[in-house]
């Protein structure tokens, strides 16, 4: 099973919860009544409703029936969709030293048809060598076991098949330039990772541009983000935002707008792909 295949187990869970939201609301109960019908509270509907937790059969069933649902073929295929959404991803192996609320993250990115990143902080992980990743999160984890920070690169590697694989998804990254010259590693470490971007921004899936400093204060001030966008026609776009110590998952319309509408404006205002090649062969020359 390819990472992109995997991925879509959270897709399934999001799905569904977001069909069951619309059930519920569309018969006007509230989330504390769709509790108290399958002995759980208002939050755990809510966890469901967002696709954060895995389903049981049954309390899709007895939902369901709550919410009106006689049809056999509705019923048959919305707890089908229970079924999917329960298989384990590929990443659950690394569940040692995978946060939880990294998990969903994980699948909706092998599942997404086509992912757009702002990253300021450092290179984006689907772009990372193994060295620079390696640089990155022992200095992320100072003090950790050399064997997680090993597992950790290693999740890393794992996820960046996606972007070679069959069924790769389109990948536009806007890097600003501070990610680029920022030190991970030593001198050989930072020349091989920028080799590597030259290679990856020439792949037909991938376009890579670098927002220069020389261009001042520009749509991405606000910090990293990444849009994630599904072949799915039911599934709404969604704007990821990771922080310190957890995530948000932002799908409203219009939060996603304006995540939308800032990478636009990124993209129009950092030099093509080819002149950020040049850039990045110019950086390379300096080091």
């Amino acid at each position: 099973m390819t990472a992109t295949e995997s991925g879509g187990s959270v897709v399934r869970r999001i799905l569904l919860g977001s069909q069951l939201r619309r059930l519920r609301e569309s018969r006007g109960i509230t989330r504390e009544a769709a509790g108290y019908s399958i002995r759980a509270s208002e939050s755990k509907i809510s966890r469901l409703e967002l696709g954060r937790v895995s389903f049981k059969a049954r309390d899709v069933e007895d939902l369901l029936t709550l919410y009106g649902v006689t049809d056999d073929q509705e019923r048959a295929a919305l707890l089908g969709l229970v079924r999917e959404a329960n298989l384990a991803g590929w990443w659950h192996s690394y569940g040692d030293v995978l946060p939880g609320w990294f998990q969903t993250y994980i699948g909706l990115e092998g599942a997404a048809s086509l992912i757009r990143i702002y990253e300021v902080q450092f290179i984006h992980g689907l772009l990372q060598t193994e060295a620079y990743a390696h640089a990155v999160v022992a200095r992320g984890m100072r003090g950790a076991p050399a064997a997680e920070i090993d597992r950790r690169v290693a999740l890393r590697l794992e996820r960046q098949k996606t972007l070679v694989s069959e069924r790769a998804p389109q990948f536009h990254a806007v890097l600003d330039e501070a990610a680029l010259r920022r030190p991970y590693g030593d001198r050989a470490v930072m020349r091989e990772q920028l080799k590597h971007l030259i290679e990856m921004s020439e792949r037909p899936n991938v376009t890579l541009q670098v927002m220069p400093f020389s261009f001042g204060g520009h749509a991405g001030e606000s910090g990293a983000f990444t849009m994630l966008r599904f072949p799915e026609s039911d599934l709404s776009d969604i704007v990821y935002l990771e922080q310190l110590t957890g995530a948000l998952y932002l799908d409203k319309r219009e939060e996603v707008s304006q995540y939308e509408r800032a990478m636009e404006r990124l993209r129009a205002d950092s030099p093509g792909p080819e002149e950020s090649r040049d850039l990045l062969r110019g950086l390379l020359q300096l080091g």
